[in-house]
Protein backbone atom coordinates (compact mmCIF):
# COMPACT_ATOMS: atom_id res chain seq x y z
CA UNK A 1 0.00 0.00 0.00
CA UNK A 2 1.67 3.19 -1.32
CA UNK A 3 1.70 6.03 1.26
CA UNK A 4 -0.85 9.27 1.27
CA UNK A 5 2.04 11.24 -0.37
CA UNK A 6 3.17 8.99 -2.97
CA UNK A 7 -0.71 8.29 -3.89
CA UNK A 8 -0.83 12.52 -4.31
CA UNK A 9 1.94 12.52 -6.44
CA UNK A 10 0.82 9.78 -8.45
CA UNK A 11 -2.62 11.10 -8.98
CA UNK A 12 -1.14 14.47 -9.90
CA UNK A 13 1.00 12.13 -12.28
CA UNK A 14 -1.85 11.16 -13.60
CA UNK A 15 -4.05 14.31 -13.87
CA UNK A 16 -0.93 16.12 -15.88
CA UNK A 17 -0.04 13.19 -18.16
CA UNK A 18 -3.89 13.46 -19.61
CA UNK A 19 -3.37 17.45 -19.90
CA UNK A 20 -0.32 16.91 -21.67
CA UNK A 21 -1.28 13.86 -23.89
CA UNK A 22 -4.93 14.83 -24.71
CA UNK A 23 -6.24 18.30 -23.84
CA UNK A 24 -3.29 19.78 -24.31
CA UNK A 25 -2.54 18.85 -28.51
CA UNK A 26 -6.31 19.98 -29.18
CA UNK A 27 -5.93 22.88 -27.50
CA UNK A 28 -3.05 23.63 -29.88
CA UNK A 29 -4.32 22.27 -33.13
CA UNK A 30 -7.32 24.54 -32.49
CA UNK A 31 -5.31 27.57 -32.29
CA UNK A 32 -2.82 26.57 -35.25
CA UNK A 33 -6.43 26.70 -37.05
CA UNK A 34 -6.81 30.01 -35.93
CA UNK A 35 -4.00 31.18 -38.21
CA UNK A 36 -1.06 33.25 -38.24
CA UNK A 37 0.82 32.14 -35.20
CA UNK A 38 3.03 34.70 -34.28
CA UNK A 39 0.47 36.72 -33.23
CA UNK A 40 -2.06 33.98 -31.59
CA UNK A 41 -2.62 34.31 -28.07
CA UNK A 42 -4.33 31.21 -27.58
CA UNK A 43 -0.94 29.17 -29.34
CA UNK A 44 1.06 30.88 -27.21
CA UNK A 45 -1.13 30.34 -23.95
CA UNK A 46 -1.27 26.75 -24.58
CA UNK A 47 2.30 26.26 -25.54
CA UNK A 48 3.08 28.19 -22.16
CA UNK A 49 0.91 25.80 -20.45
CA UNK A 50 2.41 23.02 -22.25
CA UNK A 51 6.11 23.42 -21.15
CA UNK A 52 4.64 24.12 -17.66
CA UNK A 53 3.14 20.99 -17.42
CA UNK A 54 6.04 18.88 -19.09
CA UNK A 55 8.65 20.82 -16.47
CA UNK A 56 6.22 20.02 -13.28
CA UNK A 57 5.65 16.52 -14.81
CA UNK A 58 9.24 16.25 -14.77
CA UNK A 59 9.80 17.96 -11.01
CA UNK A 60 6.96 15.18 -9.69
CA UNK A 61 8.30 12.07 -11.04
CA UNK A 62 11.63 13.45 -9.79
CA UNK A 63 10.25 13.55 -6.31
CA UNK A 64 8.42 10.41 -6.53
CA UNK A 65 12.07 8.59 -7.23
CA UNK A 66 13.62 10.33 -4.24
CA UNK A 67 10.56 8.85 -2.21
CA UNK A 68 10.83 5.62 -3.62
CA UNK A 69 14.61 5.54 -2.25
CA UNK A 70 13.71 5.65 0.96
CA UNK A 71 14.73 2.97 3.16
CA UNK A 72 12.08 3.03 6.57
CA UNK A 73 14.70 0.33 7.85
CA UNK A 74 17.58 3.13 7.94
CA UNK A 75 15.24 5.48 9.85
CA UNK A 76 16.43 5.53 13.24
CA UNK A 77 14.02 3.91 16.61
CA UNK A 78 16.09 6.03 19.46
CA UNK A 79 16.08 9.68 17.86
CA UNK A 80 14.05 12.23 15.79
CA UNK A 81 13.97 11.51 12.28
CA UNK A 82 11.59 11.53 9.53
CA UNK A 83 7.97 10.36 10.61
CA UNK A 84 8.61 11.01 14.46
CA UNK A 85 5.79 12.44 16.92
CA UNK A 86 8.16 14.94 18.90
CA UNK A 87 6.14 16.72 22.31
CA UNK A 88 8.37 19.93 22.73
CA UNK A 89 8.37 22.79 25.62
CA UNK A 90 8.77 25.88 24.32
CA UNK A 91 10.92 27.81 26.73
CA UNK A 92 10.29 31.14 25.26
CA UNK A 93 6.28 30.97 25.28
CA UNK A 94 5.70 28.46 27.99
CA UNK A 95 3.86 26.40 25.90
CA UNK A 96 3.88 22.46 24.78
CA UNK A 97 3.62 21.70 21.31
CA UNK A 98 3.48 18.32 19.54
CA UNK A 99 4.68 17.94 16.04
CA UNK A 100 5.23 15.43 13.37
CA UNK A 101 8.08 15.58 11.12
CA UNK A 102 7.01 14.81 7.57
CA UNK A 103 7.99 15.80 3.80
CA UNK A 104 7.52 18.92 2.74
CA UNK A 105 4.77 18.34 0.42
CA UNK A 106 2.58 17.05 3.43
CA UNK A 107 3.47 20.12 5.63
CA UNK A 108 0.53 21.87 7.43
CA UNK A 109 2.02 23.87 10.74
CA UNK A 110 -1.94 24.50 11.88
CA UNK A 111 -2.39 20.46 12.02
CA UNK A 112 1.28 19.80 14.14
CA UNK A 113 2.89 18.96 10.75
CA UNK A 114 6.28 20.48 9.70
CA UNK A 115 8.70 19.03 6.98
CA UNK A 116 12.24 17.21 7.68
CA UNK A 117 13.80 20.57 5.38
CA UNK A 118 12.30 23.01 7.89
CA UNK A 119 14.41 25.36 10.18
CA UNK A 120 12.54 23.40 12.99
CA UNK A 121 12.55 20.33 11.52
CA UNK A 122 16.31 20.28 11.06
CA UNK A 123 17.18 21.57 14.14
CA UNK A 124 15.43 18.77 15.76
CA UNK A 125 16.65 15.82 13.50
CA UNK A 126 18.54 12.88 15.47
CA UNK A 127 17.84 14.78 19.31
CA UNK A 128 16.69 12.56 21.63
CA UNK A 129 13.92 13.46 24.22
CA UNK A 130 15.53 15.76 27.42
CA UNK A 131 17.69 17.25 25.06
CA UNK A 132 17.28 21.45 24.96
CA UNK A 133 17.79 22.80 21.52
CA UNK A 134 18.32 26.16 20.35
CA UNK A 135 17.02 26.83 17.06
CA UNK A 136 16.63 29.73 14.39
CA UNK A 137 13.99 30.33 12.87
CA UNK A 138 12.57 33.22 11.12
CA UNK A 139 10.89 35.04 13.89
CA UNK A 140 14.11 34.30 15.74
CA UNK A 141 16.00 31.93 17.80
CA UNK A 142 13.92 29.81 20.25
CA UNK A 143 14.58 27.22 22.61
CA UNK A 144 12.65 24.01 23.52
CA UNK A 145 12.60 21.03 25.61
CA UNK A 146 12.41 17.82 23.90
CA UNK A 147 9.78 15.99 26.63
CA UNK A 148 9.01 12.90 24.47
CA UNK A 149 10.04 11.35 21.06
CA UNK A 150 7.63 8.52 19.39
CA UNK A 151 9.63 7.23 16.63
CA UNK A 152 7.74 6.05 12.76
CA UNK A 153 8.75 2.49 14.31
CA UNK A 154 6.63 2.60 17.43
CA UNK A 155 3.99 4.41 16.01
CA UNK A 156 0.50 2.16 15.20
Amino acid sequence: MASPIVQKLQAEIQTLEHELNHELPKELKRARALGDLSENAEYSMAKERQDFVSARLMQLKNRLADLSMINMNNIPRDRIAFGSKVTLYDVDRDVEIEYRLVTSEEADVSKGLISTTSPIGRGLMGKKAGDTVQITTPNGSREFEIRSVLTFHEQP
